[in-house]
C-alpha cells in the first residue's frame, strides 16, 4: 500500500498537460541535439570508424591462413560509399547518444514514479547499455571473425583450379552485416533486463520461466536462424548465449521474488507491531 508521503510527492510533481508537453519538447531537443552532434562527429571520422570495423575481417583472413592476402572491399555505385558513411555515422551517433537519450526518457517519466519505483528502475537503466555493449563486444571480437572465416573458407582458387572464386565484399553489405549482428546480439542481451522488469510487475515468475525452458531453447534457435547468416556456426553462436541469458533471467527472477517476499514479511511484521501497540494503548 502506498504511504501518504509518497502520495504527496506524486501530487506535488503533477502538472497541467501544457507543462508536460513543454517538458517533453525539452527532452526531445536534448535527445535530438545529442544525436545530431554525435552523428556529425562520427561522420567526420567515418572512414576511420569503418576501418575499425574491418579489423575483424583482417583477423578472419589470418585465421584462414591467408596472411599474405590483402583485405579488399569494393563499392559498385559512385554514391555507395558515401551513403555507407552516412549509415555508419547514424549507427555510431545512436550508440554514443543512447546514454543521453535514456537519461532524458528517465527524467521525463521519473516525476510520475514513486521513490521506490525510481530506485528499482535505475539499475535497469544502467544495466541495459552495459549488456548491449557486452553483446557488441562478443560480435566484434569473436562472432564476426568467425563468420568471415567461414565465408573465406568457401573461396576457390590455387594452381589446380580452373576457376578463381574470391570473396570481395561490398562496403555497404559488410556494414549491414556488422550492424545486423550488433543489433541482434545487443537485443538478445537485453533478455535479463526485460524478464526482470516483467517479474517486478508480476507478469512473469521464476517458476513459469523454468517450466517454459524447453520452448525457450527452441525459440532461441529459431531467432538465431532468422537474425544470423545462413550457416550453422553463426546460428549456434547466437543461440547458446541466448539460452545462457535465459538461465540468468530465471536466476534474477528468483532473486527478485525472494526480495519481494522478504519486504512483504517485513511490512506485515511492522503492521502487526503497530496494531499491537494500538491495542495496548
Amino acid at each position: 500500500m502506498t504511504s501518504a508521503p509518497e502520495e504527496d510527492e506524486i501530487n506535488a510533481s503533477s502538472a497541467p498537460l501544457i507543462e508536460h508537453l513543454i517538458e517533453l519538447r525539452r527532452r526531445l531537443i536534448w535527445s535530438i541535439g545529442g544525436f545530431f552532434l554525435a552523428f556529425l562527429g562520427c561522420f567526420f571520422y567515418a572512414k576511420q570508424l569503418f576501418n575499425l570495423l574491418v579489423i575483424p575481417f583482417k583477423w578472419a583472413v589470418q585465421w584462414a591462413g591467408l596472411a599474405d592476402h590483402k583485405v579488399e572491399l569494393i563499392y559498385t555505385a559512385p554514391q555507395e560509399f558515401f551513403f555507407t558513411q552516412i549509415k555508419l555515422a547514424m549507427f555510431g551517433g545512436l550508440v554514443i547518444a543512447f546514454p543521453l537519450i535514456a537519461t532524458q526518457i528517465y527524467k521525463f517519466i521519473a516525476p510520475g514514479l514513486y521513490r521506490n519505483e525510481r530506485r528499482a528502475f535505475l539499475p535497469f537503466l544502467i544495466a541495459s547499455p552495459l549488456l548491449f555493449l557486452c553483446g557488441a563486444a562478443l560480435v566484434y571480437f569473436f562472432f564476426t571473425p568467425m563468420v568471415m572465416w567461414f565465408f573465406l573458407a568457401m573461396q576457390q582458387g590455387g594452381p589446380g583450379s580452373d576457376v578463381q572464386i574470391s570473396l570481395l565484399p561490398k562496403v555497404s553489405e559488410y556494414l549491414s552485416l556488422i550492424m545486423t549482428l550488433i543489433f541482434s546480439f545487443g537485443l538478445v542481451f537485453q533478455l535479463p533486463v526485460v524478464t526482470s522488469l516483467m517479474t517486478r510487475v508480476g507478469l512473469l515468475t521464476a517458476k513459469g520461466l523454468a517450466e517454459k525452458r524447453k520452448w525457450a531453447i527452441v525459440l532461441a534457435f529459431i531467432v538465431a536462424a532468422v537474425l544470423t547468416p545462413p550457416d550453422p556456426i553463426s546460428q549456434i553462436s547466437l543461440a547458446m548465449p541466448t539460452i545462457l541469458l535465459y538461465e540468468i533471467s530465471i536466476w534474477t527472477a528468483r532473486l527478485i521474488e525472494r526480495k519481494r517476499d522478504q519486504e512483504r514479511i517485513e511490512a506485515e511484521r511492522k503492521e502487526a507491531q503497530s496494531e499491537s501497540r494500538e491495542v495496548s494503548a
